[in-house]
């Protein structure tokens, strides 16, 4: 009777069970362990093929590489969302209140979270998600200058 190399029984201390915080490195020590195990465990008289070895060891490094390249993407968005919301102080933000209504107000500064990050407008702190609109803050006038008005000397008085 022979038993295929993926239903080999692994002794107690070689397979850790998957953890929902398990990490690459972790990952990477248990599909080892059960190489390992396939290997030690394999019918002699039925070899496995090195080569299924290495196609699952690439392709193993290759989902590692897709993982990198998602965890880097992601770190890029919330960069870009932080700075997009950087850009956004001094403008006026027309924004949906928790209650439904709409308010609108000119954007003072951004202070971040583990939420990300929360636009503060007129002391209200208020998430990228509630915006609804942002434009330019009108100009305010400035207030018209004084004209200068030239000295006057003050008639001499005579004694």
């Amino acid at each position: 009777m022979s038993i295929p190399a993926t239903e080999a029984v692994v002794p107690s201390g070689l397979y850790q069970a998957p953890t929902a915080a398990a990490g690459n490195g972790q990952d990477k020590t248990m599909f080892l362990n059960l190489l390992v195990a396939q290997l030690r465990y394999q019918d002699p008289s039925n070899p496995a093929d090195s080569s299924e070895f290495l196609a699952q060891n690439a392709q193993f490094t290759a989902l590692e590489k897709m993982q990198d390249v998602a965890d880097q993407t992601a770190a890029l968005l919330s960069a870009q969302i932080s700075f997009g919301a950087a850009g956004m102080v001094s403008k006026n933000v027309t924004y949906l209140k928790p209650d439904g209504t709409s308010a609108s107000g000119v954007v003072s500064s951004v202070s971040y979270d583990a939420s990300g990050p929360m636009l503060v407008v007129d002391g209200e702190s208020v998430s990228l998600g509630q915006v609804s609109s942002v434009s330019a803050t009108p100009a305010t006038p400035a207030a018209p200058a004084t004209p200068a008005t030239p000295a006057t000397s003050s008639p001499a008085q005579a004694d």
